[in-house]
Protein backbone atom coordinates (compact mmCIF):
# COMPACT_ATOMS: atom_id res chain seq x y z
CA UNK A 1 0.00 0.00 0.00
CA UNK A 2 1.83 3.42 -1.43
CA UNK A 3 2.18 5.98 1.72
CA UNK A 4 -0.08 8.63 1.37
CA UNK A 5 1.09 10.91 3.70
CA UNK A 6 4.16 12.21 1.10
CA UNK A 7 3.72 15.41 -0.91
CA UNK A 8 4.14 13.57 -4.17
CA UNK A 9 3.34 10.07 -5.03
CA UNK A 10 5.35 8.75 -7.94
CA UNK A 11 3.09 7.86 -11.10
CA UNK A 12 3.10 3.95 -10.74
CA UNK A 13 1.77 4.68 -6.58
CA UNK A 14 -0.64 7.20 -8.14
CA UNK A 15 -2.02 4.96 -10.90
CA UNK A 16 -1.26 2.09 -8.95
CA UNK A 17 -5.39 0.82 -9.88
CA UNK A 18 -5.13 1.37 -13.39
CA UNK A 19 -1.51 -0.49 -13.96
CA UNK A 20 -2.45 -3.06 -12.12
CA UNK A 21 -5.84 -3.86 -14.57
CA UNK A 22 -4.01 -3.06 -17.64
CA UNK A 23 -1.53 -6.12 -16.64
CA UNK A 24 -4.01 -7.94 -15.55
CA UNK A 25 -5.88 -7.95 -18.86
CA UNK A 26 -2.23 -8.17 -20.74
CA UNK A 27 -3.42 -10.12 -24.47
CA UNK A 28 -0.01 -9.03 -26.03
CA UNK A 29 3.71 -10.10 -26.15
CA UNK A 30 5.66 -8.47 -23.63
CA UNK A 31 8.84 -6.74 -24.51
CA UNK A 32 12.13 -8.15 -21.97
CA UNK A 33 12.50 -6.34 -19.13
CA UNK A 34 8.86 -4.50 -19.66
CA UNK A 35 5.50 -5.20 -17.44
CA UNK A 36 2.98 -4.91 -20.37
CA UNK A 37 2.63 -4.75 -24.10
CA UNK A 38 3.04 -1.34 -26.25
CA UNK A 39 -0.83 -1.64 -26.79
CA UNK A 40 -0.90 -1.43 -22.88
CA UNK A 41 1.67 0.99 -21.83
CA UNK A 42 -0.73 3.19 -25.21
CA UNK A 43 -3.70 2.62 -23.56
CA UNK A 44 -2.01 3.72 -20.43
CA UNK A 45 -1.03 7.05 -21.22
CA UNK A 46 -3.96 8.29 -23.74
CA UNK A 47 -6.57 6.60 -21.43
CA UNK A 48 -10.61 7.15 -22.40
CA UNK A 49 -10.90 2.96 -21.90
CA UNK A 50 -12.61 0.65 -19.54
CA UNK A 51 -10.19 -1.92 -18.18
CA UNK A 52 -11.46 -4.85 -15.89
CA UNK A 53 -14.14 -1.98 -14.50
CA UNK A 54 -11.12 0.62 -13.96
CA UNK A 55 -11.43 3.49 -16.17
CA UNK A 56 -7.99 4.54 -17.73
CA UNK A 57 -7.66 8.11 -17.27
CA UNK A 58 -5.65 10.02 -20.05
CA UNK A 59 -2.27 11.16 -19.14
CA UNK A 60 -1.60 13.09 -21.93
CA UNK A 61 -3.13 14.87 -24.32
CA UNK A 62 -2.13 15.61 -27.64
CA UNK A 63 -1.24 13.78 -30.35
CA UNK A 64 -1.42 10.16 -30.21
CA UNK A 65 1.08 8.82 -33.59
CA UNK A 66 3.58 11.37 -31.24
CA UNK A 67 2.99 8.77 -28.09
CA UNK A 68 3.04 5.55 -30.44
CA UNK A 69 6.34 7.07 -31.52
CA UNK A 70 7.95 7.35 -28.43
CA UNK A 71 6.54 3.75 -26.89
CA UNK A 72 7.91 2.28 -30.62
CA UNK A 73 11.40 3.87 -29.65
CA UNK A 74 11.74 2.76 -26.17
CA UNK A 75 11.31 -1.31 -27.65
CA UNK A 76 14.42 -1.01 -29.58
CA UNK A 77 18.21 -0.24 -28.56
CA UNK A 78 17.81 3.98 -29.28
CA UNK A 79 17.37 6.50 -26.60
CA UNK A 80 14.34 8.49 -26.63
CA UNK A 81 14.79 12.24 -26.47
CA UNK A 82 11.48 14.84 -25.83
CA UNK A 83 11.79 18.38 -27.01
CA UNK A 84 9.55 21.16 -26.60
CA UNK A 85 8.64 24.46 -24.67
CA UNK A 86 8.25 24.49 -21.47
CA UNK A 87 5.00 22.85 -20.01
CA UNK A 88 4.56 20.80 -23.09
CA UNK A 89 4.50 18.18 -20.73
CA UNK A 90 7.66 16.19 -21.47
CA UNK A 91 8.77 15.52 -17.77
CA UNK A 92 4.98 14.55 -17.10
CA UNK A 93 4.98 12.14 -20.39
CA UNK A 94 8.81 10.74 -19.48
CA UNK A 95 7.33 9.96 -15.66
CA UNK A 96 4.02 8.15 -17.04
CA UNK A 97 6.08 6.28 -19.73
CA UNK A 98 8.62 5.26 -17.05
CA UNK A 99 5.82 3.85 -14.86
CA UNK A 100 4.17 1.79 -17.42
CA UNK A 101 6.83 0.03 -18.94
CA UNK A 102 9.09 -0.80 -15.61
CA UNK A 103 6.65 0.63 -12.78
CA UNK A 104 9.89 2.50 -11.29
CA UNK A 105 9.90 6.06 -13.05
CA UNK A 106 12.36 6.86 -10.13
CA UNK A 107 15.73 6.28 -11.82
CA UNK A 108 16.01 10.29 -12.69
CA UNK A 109 19.30 12.74 -13.18
CA UNK A 110 17.91 16.26 -12.79
CA UNK A 111 19.99 17.61 -15.17
CA UNK A 112 21.11 21.47 -13.77
CA UNK A 113 24.51 23.48 -14.19
CA UNK A 114 25.73 21.73 -11.34
CA UNK A 115 25.40 17.86 -12.30
CA UNK A 116 28.50 16.03 -12.62
CA UNK A 117 30.01 13.13 -14.76
CA UNK A 118 29.42 10.57 -11.54
CA UNK A 119 25.96 11.39 -11.26
CA UNK A 120 25.31 9.80 -14.65
CA UNK A 121 28.15 7.03 -14.24
CA UNK A 122 28.97 6.23 -10.51
CA UNK A 123 30.74 7.90 -7.57
CA UNK A 124 32.12 6.32 -3.98
CA UNK A 125 31.54 6.22 -0.61
CA UNK A 126 34.59 8.01 0.40
CA UNK A 127 34.93 6.35 3.99
CA UNK A 128 34.50 2.84 2.81
CA UNK A 129 37.22 3.80 -0.36
CA UNK A 130 39.46 4.76 1.96
CA UNK A 131 39.16 2.60 4.42
CA UNK A 132 39.00 -0.83 2.21
CA UNK A 133 40.19 0.48 -1.27
CA UNK A 134 38.14 0.31 -4.57
CA UNK A 135 35.74 -2.35 -4.03
CA UNK A 136 32.12 -3.02 -4.96
CA UNK A 137 30.64 -1.98 -1.91
CA UNK A 138 32.29 1.35 -1.65
CA UNK A 139 30.64 2.30 -5.23
CA UNK A 140 27.79 4.77 -5.27
CA UNK A 141 25.83 3.81 -8.33
CA UNK A 142 23.86 6.05 -10.44
CA UNK A 143 20.23 6.04 -11.33
CA UNK A 144 22.01 4.77 -15.34
CA UNK A 145 23.87 2.54 -13.44
CA UNK A 146 20.92 0.64 -11.89
CA UNK A 147 18.71 0.96 -14.82
CA UNK A 148 21.91 -0.72 -17.11
CA UNK A 149 22.16 -3.55 -14.35
CA UNK A 150 18.17 -4.45 -13.86
CA UNK A 151 17.31 -3.32 -17.74
CA UNK A 152 14.84 -0.64 -17.07
CA UNK A 153 14.40 3.36 -17.76
CA UNK A 154 16.29 5.98 -16.59
CA UNK A 155 15.47 9.62 -17.12
CA UNK A 156 17.66 12.97 -17.64
CA UNK A 157 15.58 15.68 -16.73
CA UNK A 158 16.52 18.97 -18.59
CA UNK A 159 19.87 17.36 -20.08
CA UNK A 160 20.61 20.71 -21.79
CA UNK A 161 21.33 22.29 -18.70
CA UNK A 162 24.19 20.28 -17.94
CA UNK A 163 27.63 20.90 -19.24
CA UNK A 164 28.99 19.28 -21.97
CA UNK A 165 31.49 16.60 -20.77
CA UNK A 166 28.50 15.37 -18.60
CA UNK A 167 26.45 15.50 -21.73
CA UNK A 168 29.30 13.13 -23.43
CA UNK A 169 29.35 10.73 -20.50
CA UNK A 170 25.84 9.21 -22.31
CA UNK A 171 27.53 8.92 -25.10
CA UNK A 172 29.34 5.11 -24.76
CA UNK A 173 26.93 3.87 -22.51
CA UNK A 174 23.99 4.68 -25.13
CA UNK A 175 26.67 3.32 -28.25
CA UNK A 176 27.85 0.72 -26.69
CA UNK A 177 24.87 -0.49 -24.22
CA UNK A 178 28.32 -0.78 -21.46
CA UNK A 179 29.32 0.63 -18.29
CA UNK A 180 33.40 0.95 -17.91
CA UNK A 181 34.37 1.11 -13.96
CA UNK A 182 38.27 0.86 -14.51
CA UNK A 183 39.25 0.87 -11.06
CA UNK A 184 37.62 -2.38 -10.39
CA UNK A 185 38.77 -3.59 -14.11
CA UNK A 186 34.47 -4.05 -14.84
CA UNK A 187 32.48 -3.67 -18.14
CA UNK A 188 28.89 -3.37 -16.67
CA UNK A 189 26.55 -4.80 -19.98
CA UNK A 190 23.16 -3.28 -20.21
CA UNK A 191 20.93 -5.75 -19.58
CA UNK A 192 18.13 -6.15 -21.93
CA UNK A 193 15.34 -3.19 -21.32
CA UNK A 194 17.60 -0.68 -20.30
CA UNK A 195 16.59 2.36 -22.23
CA UNK A 196 17.30 6.12 -21.33
CA UNK A 197 14.46 8.90 -21.82
CA UNK A 198 15.98 12.34 -21.75
CA UNK A 199 13.76 15.71 -22.17
CA UNK A 200 15.48 19.18 -23.40
CA UNK A 201 13.88 22.27 -23.02
CA UNK A 202 13.79 24.89 -26.59
CA UNK A 203 14.18 27.79 -24.29
CA UNK A 204 17.22 26.18 -22.92
CA UNK A 205 18.58 25.75 -26.55
CA UNK A 206 21.90 27.85 -26.44
CA UNK A 207 22.45 26.83 -22.62
CA UNK A 208 24.81 23.77 -23.28
CA UNK A 209 23.69 22.78 -26.87
CA UNK A 210 23.83 18.99 -27.30
CA UNK A 211 26.66 18.00 -29.95
CA UNK A 212 25.35 16.06 -32.92
CA UNK A 213 27.56 12.62 -31.81
CA UNK A 214 24.86 12.57 -28.58
CA UNK A 215 21.78 13.63 -30.98
CA UNK A 216 22.15 11.03 -33.08
CA UNK A 217 21.61 8.21 -30.02
CA UNK A 218 18.90 9.77 -29.54
CA UNK A 219 15.30 9.45 -31.24
CA UNK A 220 13.86 12.55 -31.01
CA UNK A 221 10.15 13.38 -30.54
CA UNK A 222 9.12 17.50 -30.38
CA UNK A 223 6.19 17.84 -28.13
CA UNK A 224 4.08 20.42 -29.65
CA UNK A 225 1.81 23.13 -27.44
CA UNK A 226 -1.73 22.36 -27.14
CA UNK A 227 -2.98 23.15 -30.86
CA UNK A 228 -6.37 24.27 -30.02
CA UNK A 229 -8.42 26.07 -27.23
CA UNK A 230 -10.68 22.93 -26.65
CA UNK A 231 -7.31 20.58 -25.92
CA UNK A 232 -5.98 22.91 -23.63
CA UNK A 233 -8.59 23.60 -21.56
CA UNK A 234 -9.34 19.73 -21.36
CA UNK A 235 -5.93 19.49 -20.29
CA UNK A 236 -6.22 22.56 -17.61
CA UNK A 237 -9.51 20.76 -16.23
CA UNK A 238 -7.96 17.23 -15.49
CA UNK A 239 -4.81 18.26 -14.31
CA UNK A 240 -5.99 21.02 -12.02
CA UNK A 241 -8.05 18.38 -10.55
CA UNK A 242 -5.40 15.41 -10.01
CA UNK A 243 -3.01 18.18 -8.60
CA UNK A 244 -5.53 19.26 -5.98
CA UNK A 245 -6.58 16.18 -5.00
CA UNK A 246 -3.22 15.85 -3.24
CA UNK A 247 -2.83 19.14 -1.70
CA UNK A 248 -5.17 20.36 1.27
CA UNK A 249 -6.67 23.32 -0.65
CA UNK A 250 -10.15 23.16 1.09
CA UNK A 251 -11.30 25.39 -2.30
CA UNK A 252 -13.83 24.12 -4.52
CA UNK A 253 -12.39 23.42 -8.58
CA UNK A 254 -12.98 26.58 -10.77
CA UNK A 255 -15.59 26.54 -13.22
CA UNK A 256 -15.68 26.26 -16.51
CA UNK A 257 -15.84 29.79 -17.14
CA UNK A 258 -12.43 30.62 -14.74
CA UNK A 259 -10.35 28.01 -16.76
CA UNK A 260 -11.18 29.42 -20.40
CA UNK A 261 -10.75 32.95 -19.38
CA UNK A 262 -7.14 31.90 -17.69
CA UNK A 263 -6.31 29.79 -20.89
CA UNK A 264 -7.58 32.28 -23.03
CA UNK A 265 -5.44 35.11 -21.70
CA UNK A 266 -2.61 32.64 -21.79
CA UNK A 267 -3.12 31.61 -25.39
CA UNK A 268 -3.59 34.96 -26.60
CA UNK A 269 -0.92 36.85 -25.09
CA UNK A 270 1.71 33.71 -26.01
CA UNK A 271 0.83 33.75 -29.55
CA UNK A 272 1.04 37.65 -29.94
CA UNK A 273 -2.73 37.93 -31.46
CA UNK A 274 -6.51 37.61 -29.76
CA UNK A 275 -8.18 34.30 -30.97
CA UNK A 276 -10.01 35.93 -33.47
CA UNK A 277 -6.53 36.95 -35.31
CA UNK A 278 -8.06 40.62 -35.20
CA UNK A 279 -5.58 42.50 -32.71
CA UNK A 280 -1.95 41.93 -32.58
CA UNK A 281 -0.44 42.30 -28.82
CA UNK A 282 3.11 42.58 -27.44
CA UNK A 283 3.68 39.17 -25.59
CA UNK A 284 5.53 39.26 -22.21
CA UNK A 285 8.78 37.08 -21.65
CA UNK A 286 7.58 34.49 -19.62
CA UNK A 287 6.43 31.47 -21.56
CA UNK A 288 3.01 31.41 -20.02
CA UNK A 289 2.54 28.03 -20.58
CA UNK A 290 -0.29 24.92 -20.31
CA UNK A 291 1.86 23.82 -17.01
CA UNK A 292 1.56 27.57 -15.50
CA UNK A 293 -1.87 27.83 -16.23
CA UNK A 294 -2.44 24.77 -14.45
CA UNK A 295 -0.22 26.10 -11.72
CA UNK A 296 -2.32 29.36 -11.22
CA UNK A 297 -5.26 28.07 -11.01
CA UNK A 298 -4.34 26.05 -7.84
CA UNK A 299 -2.69 28.93 -6.73
CA UNK A 300 -6.39 30.56 -6.75
CA UNK A 301 -7.80 27.36 -5.51
CA UNK A 302 -5.36 27.69 -1.71
CA UNK A 303 -6.16 31.66 -1.42
CA UNK A 304 -9.34 31.05 -1.91
CA UNK A 305 -9.30 27.94 0.46
CA UNK A 306 -6.88 29.79 2.93
CA UNK A 307 -8.36 33.04 2.93
CA UNK A 308 -12.02 33.15 1.27
CA UNK A 309 -15.39 30.77 1.64
CA UNK A 310 -13.41 28.42 -0.65
CA UNK A 311 -14.55 29.31 -3.93
CA UNK A 312 -12.08 31.08 -6.25
CA UNK A 313 -12.71 35.34 -7.01
CA UNK A 314 -11.78 37.54 -9.43
CA UNK A 315 -9.01 39.22 -7.12
CA UNK A 316 -7.71 35.48 -6.39
CA UNK A 317 -7.27 34.86 -9.96
CA UNK A 318 -6.08 38.35 -10.37
CA UNK A 319 -2.91 37.82 -7.97
CA UNK A 320 -1.93 34.52 -10.25
CA UNK A 321 -2.57 36.34 -13.66
CA UNK A 322 -0.11 39.31 -12.04
CA UNK A 323 2.71 36.81 -11.37
CA UNK A 324 2.83 34.71 -14.09
CA UNK A 325 2.20 37.50 -16.93
CA UNK A 326 4.66 40.44 -15.23
CA UNK A 327 7.94 38.96 -14.82
CA UNK A 328 10.22 41.52 -16.50
CA UNK A 329 9.17 44.54 -14.94
CA UNK A 330 8.76 47.10 -17.07
CA UNK A 331 8.27 45.37 -20.76
CA UNK A 332 5.88 42.85 -19.35
CA UNK A 333 3.90 45.50 -16.91
CA UNK A 334 3.57 47.48 -20.13
CA UNK A 335 2.08 44.62 -22.63
CA UNK A 336 -0.06 42.83 -19.45
CA UNK A 337 -1.30 47.16 -19.30
CA UNK A 338 -2.02 47.24 -22.74
CA UNK A 339 -3.67 43.57 -22.58
CA UNK A 340 -6.38 45.00 -19.85
CA UNK A 341 -7.06 48.05 -21.64
CA UNK A 342 -7.27 47.00 -25.52
CA UNK A 343 -9.00 43.63 -25.21
CA UNK A 344 -9.78 42.53 -21.57
CA UNK A 345 -12.02 45.76 -20.93
CA UNK A 346 -13.58 45.18 -24.06
CA UNK A 347 -14.96 41.91 -23.66
CA UNK A 348 -18.07 43.39 -21.63
CA UNK A 349 -19.70 42.01 -18.27
CA UNK A 350 -18.60 38.80 -18.04
CA UNK A 351 -15.18 40.02 -17.99
CA UNK A 352 -15.26 43.06 -15.86
CA UNK A 353 -14.67 41.93 -12.29
CA UNK A 354 -11.57 39.88 -13.47
CA UNK A 355 -10.45 43.26 -15.57
CA UNK A 356 -10.57 45.35 -12.07
CA UNK A 357 -8.74 43.09 -10.04
CA UNK A 358 -6.19 43.03 -12.62
CA UNK A 359 -5.86 46.79 -12.87
CA UNK A 360 -5.94 46.89 -9.64
CA UNK A 361 -2.89 45.25 -9.12
CA UNK A 362 -1.28 46.12 -12.32
CA UNK A 363 -1.11 49.75 -11.01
Amino acid sequence: MADQNVQRLPAEALFQTELDALMAAEADSIPTGWRMSPRSVLAYITGGVKVKGVDITPKYMGNRRLVEIAIATLVTDRALLLIGEPGTAKSWLSEHLAAAVNGDSTKVVQGTAGTTEEQIRYSWNYAMLIARGPCPEAMVKSPIYRAMETGSVARVEEISRCASEVQDALISILSEKRLSVPELGLEIPAAKGFSVIATANTRDKGVNDMSAALKRRFNIVVLPTPADLETELDIVRTRVAQLSAGLDLNARQPDGDMVEKVVTIFRELRGGATLDGKQKLKTPGGVLSTAEAISLLANSMALAGSFGDGGITPEDLAAGLQGAVVKDEEKDKLAWKEYLEHVMKKRGSAWLPLYRACRELNE
